[in-house]
């Protein structure tokens, strides 16, 4: 799997944590080993940019993703094709801020997001309520599975 990170904010991310999780999630979504992703972390004013020139929004978000070859999840019988997931762009000062709002870690938060950002990247949605449930539940079994994976492996 090759997964590149590249922080361009001034918030330092613990790269290996997004890397791991990343790893984790496309197994878990069967997607070819040689398939490639790009996480890109920035400020809050790059993200403003991206937010205004791609989604027609004002102000910064949380993630955003950038599908390429428009891959989707495989099964356990048959993998996803190998190719170009897409990038992801994660905004660390917006992730900060969420994850005081919800009570939970900044590096919960980043997980969250990157976890969001893939399932975006593989076809997923949340714009109608089913798709939503879909998508909110498998995001949540990801993070549950990584967790537990995580804790096995201390």
């Amino acid at each position: 799997m090759s997964i590149e990170i590249n922080n361009e904010s001034v918030v330092p991310v613990d790269e290996v944590a997004l890397q791991h999780l990343a790893t984790f999630a496309l197994d878990y979504l069967y997607v070819h080993p040689d398939a490639e992703l790009a996480i890109v972390l920035v400020d809050e004013g790059a993200m403003e940019q991206l937010h205004l020139q791609w989604m027609d929004e004002p102000g910064p978000t949380d993630v955003l993703s950038f599908p390429m070859d428009e891959l989707r999840p495989g099964t356990e019988d048959n993998l996803t094709p190998a190719g170009l997931l897409g990038d992801i762009v994660l905004c660390p000062q917006v992730a900060i801020a969420q994850a005081e709002t919800a009570g939970h870690s900044p590096l919960d938060e980043m997980l969250l997001l990157t976890t969001h950002g893939i399932l975006h990247l593989l076809g997923f949605d949340h714009a109608e309520p089913e798709d939503e449930k879909k998508m909110f539940g498998l995001q949540r079994d990801i993070l549950v599975a990584f967790a537990a994976s995580e804790r096995r492996t201390r």
